[in-house]
């Protein structure tokens, strides 16, 4: 059997001693894309960082590659793309010089960058679509552009499993067009993939299960949720769970 790509057992986080998430269970195999939806403030985001470490869990594991998430060093298996900061963060920088940072947990910090390094980023631009604008100071960039360019600096890393937090949020049509093409080459290369989501909109083809928190615990683990009711309307296509008094009209199943 295939061993997964993460495993979270029992998982809980509390901040403040005020419960954000309870009790979470769940794993992601190989060459899965897994989208986690939510209403806001529902836990979704905070499960993703204790995923990765970046938020302490308070009961419960989490293994990475069939590794304890403790004992886990190798991160460059991972691509992280955080929700919505700033490609530059404020430090003069062209799109290929932040997407080449991809590739330091790949080299190291020492060793200068080769030729495999120089390809794997031009790639990474060649797939968000953004190769034209290569040497323009990320400043420059529309928002859903500086989206892009962090999720190139995810993939130059050439990782084995992407994780994405509200990638697509606030960005413009022709970005997350892009984005979701680009997505779909990683999946078709054997990528796995773990997202959250507040809308899938071009994702939503490309996602292979969902996994619906709800006030901190897992509501729904499986196919998408078909919209119901005014979400299934003409004009309002895309597929996310609004506030908690929307859950059950919404999923057709209690939250």
């Amino acid at each position: 059997m295939t061993e997964p790509v993460i495993t979270v057992e029992h998982g809980a986080v509390a901040y403040d001693e005020r419960p954000v998430l309870r009790d979470i269970s769940f794993a992601v195999a190989p060459g899965e894309v897994v989208a986690v939806l939510g209403a806001n403030g529902s836990g979704k985001s905070t499960l993703i960082r204790a995923i990765l470490g970046l938020v302490p869990l308070n009961a419960g594991t989490v293994s990475l590659f069939g590794t304890p998430q403790r004992r886990f060093r190798q991160w460059r298996r991972i691509g992280y793309v955080p929700q919505r900061l700033g490609a530059g963060s404020g430090v003069p920088a062209t799109v290929a010089e932040v997407v080449a940072a991809g590739r330091l947990a790949r080299r190291g910090v020492i060793r200068p960058a080769g030729a495999a390094d120089r390809r794997a980023v031009a790639e990474a631009l060649r797939a968000v679509g953004l190769s034209d604008r290569a040497a323009d100071p990320v400043t420059t960039l529309s928002g859903g552009q500086q989206q892009r360019t962090l999720i190139a600096r995810a993939l130059a890393g050439q990782p084995e499993l992407l994780v994405l937090d509200e990638p697509t949020a606030g960005v413009d049509s022709a970005s997350q067009d892009a984005f979701a093409e680009a997505l779909r080459g990683f999946v078709a290369d054997g990528g796995t993939v773990l997202l959250v989501a507040h809308e899938l909109g071009p994702l939503a083809p490309l996602i292979t299960r969902a996994v619906v928190v709800h006030e901190g615990r897992i509501a729904h683990d499986g196919p998408v949720p078909e919209p119901a009711g005014h979400h299934a309307a003409p004009g309002h296509e895309h597929v996310h769970p609004h506030a908690p008094e929307d859950s059950v009209g919404m999923w057709g199943t209690p939250a």
